[in-house]
């Protein structure tokens, strides 16, 4: 099969597109996909930088994580899933402990069952594939800050790939009393129509010295100093970039199918929508150049790449 490679870690230029990959063999808990969407994430630049090399499978490293594509093969075990289904997931459980060799940026990748979930059928595969890592991200975030309805929140990077679903999740799904977001002057209107009731610009206000204090602080940008400045007395900042001061803590997501199931109904109803960047998908062959975007911080929600051969 066709794959996108590295043998060494670096920057994007040790990135290569190989053509004659083993097809992966699949464990009795895992199903075969075939690979019809994939979706770029921060967390496979900074692997492929090597920051997690201590922890990381050996190379050679496919990269990838989240994936939408069809069953073509079960294992021995799987109970939920068939040949044919139409599925997507982030394929790594833990995100930087030991994450597969065999990625999403390849003609088929293997998953444990319970990693995936039936996608919505009102989504096609380029935005299922944006779904996954980010969307989980953010609900596990909100699940661990305690939040709840009636409760306030200001979400760093609200037009990022995770910060625009915590703007989504918390005013949908958890029922926030105001939700607050931080972007660039182009991306205010964005946050307000994902149902920001604040959009504040940071090239023209700085959020932590603003009179309003917050329930919960999401920092997806990695602002931990500040961000914990904007929090109530009562409250709490998450981190999904690394350490934070208090009252805050840092995550890391663990992959969980079943939260996607959850947020089917959402998703499904529109309530729930899918940020895609406008210069996505980006075809297979240009993998190199999707990665060189995102890694400009310029990209608005997810990168995709589609179609995969």
């Amino acid at each position: 099969m066709k794959a996108w490679r590295y043998d060494e870690y670096g920057s994007v230029d040790v990135l290569k597109l190989v053509t004659d990959i083993a097809v992966p063999d699949i464990k009795d808990d895992q199903v075969l996909v075939k690979v019809i969407a994939a979706a770029l994430n921060p967390v496979d630049f900074k692997r492929r930088f090597g920051y997690f090399k201590a922890i990381d499978s050996p190379l050679p490293i496919i990269p990838g994580y989240d994936v939408a594509g069809v069953v073509v093969k079960v294992g021995s075990q799987v109970k939920g899933l068939k040949e044919g289904d139409e599925v997507y997931g982030d394929i790594n459980d833990k995100g930087l402990d030991g994450p597969t060799q065999l990625g999403t940026l390849a003609e088929y990748t293997a998953s444990e069952e319970r990693l995936l979930a039936l996608k919505p059928k009102n989504l096609d595969f380029v935005q299922a594939a944006a779904l996954p890592l980010a969307v989980e991200t953010a609900y596990q975030g909100l699940e661990r800050a305690g939040f709840s309805e009636g409760k306030s929140i200001l979400v760093l990077n609200g037009a990022g790939g995770v910060g625009s679903f915590v703007i989504q999740l918390a005013k949908h799904v958890f029922g926030a009393s105001k939700v607050a977001a931080t972007s660039s002057t182009g991306k205010l209107e964005l946050l307000k129509s994902l149902g920001a009731d604040v959009a504040i610009d940071y090239t023209k206000e700085n959020f932590e010295d603003l009179q309003d204090k917050y329930d919960v602080v999401y920092d997806a940008i990695g602002q931990p100093e500040k961000a914990v400045k904007a929090v109530n007395e009562t409250g709490v900042a998450v981190s999904i970039t690394g350490p934070i001061p208090p009252p805050g803590f840092s995550f890391l997501l663990t992959s969980d199918g079943s939260i996607l199931t959850k947020l089917n109904p959402y998703l499904e109803s529109g309530k729930i929508k899918v940020v895609v960047d406008p210069k996505s998908p980006f075809p297979f062959d240009k993998v190199n150049e999707a990665y060189a975007y995102l890694e400009s911080h310029r990209a608005t929600g997810k990168v995709v790449i589609y179609p995969i051969p």
